[in-house]
């Protein structure tokens, strides 16, 4: 599997450079993902412009970065999902669990507004 990570101080961006995402990719992208959480990332963006195809085992690493970043108190987003693949998360009702952005600027804007967030419920308490 091809794929480029851009390490931030806040997150993490995962660009995947692949046509597809199945089950072939799905265990090194587990794999990638369970290792970025584990080094502290707690905020991850999957950059899916390049995936043309996804099946269940893909969408099963989304789920699984989901769950780490959920755990760990951050986000986990997806980015620049083409039509058919926007198609089978919204089928498989992924959509309304997870958090889905037209680019990766927007996803970027998405986590610094979350951290504020989070340090603004800090002072309050």
């Amino acid at each position: 599997m091809k794929f480029t990570i851009d390490k931030h101080e806040k997150y993490v961006v995962v660009k995947l450079n692949e046509s597809k995402l199945n089950s072939l990719f799905t265990p090194q992208l587990k794999s990638e993902l369970i290792l970025i959480n584990a080094e502290g990332q707690r905020n991850i963006i999957l950059d899916l412009c390049q995936v043309k195809f996804a099946d269940s085992s893909g969408l099963s690493s989304l789920l699984v970065g989901h769950r780490l970043c959920k755990n760990a108190d951050g986000v986990f987003i997806l980015a620049c999902l083409n039509e058919a693949v926007q198609r089978l998360v919204t089928i498989s009702q992924l959509d309304t669990v997870m958090t889905i952005v037209p680019s990766v600027e927007e996803a970027i804007d998405l986590v610094f507004m979350e951290e504020i967030e989070k340090e603004l419920k800090k002072e309050v308490k």
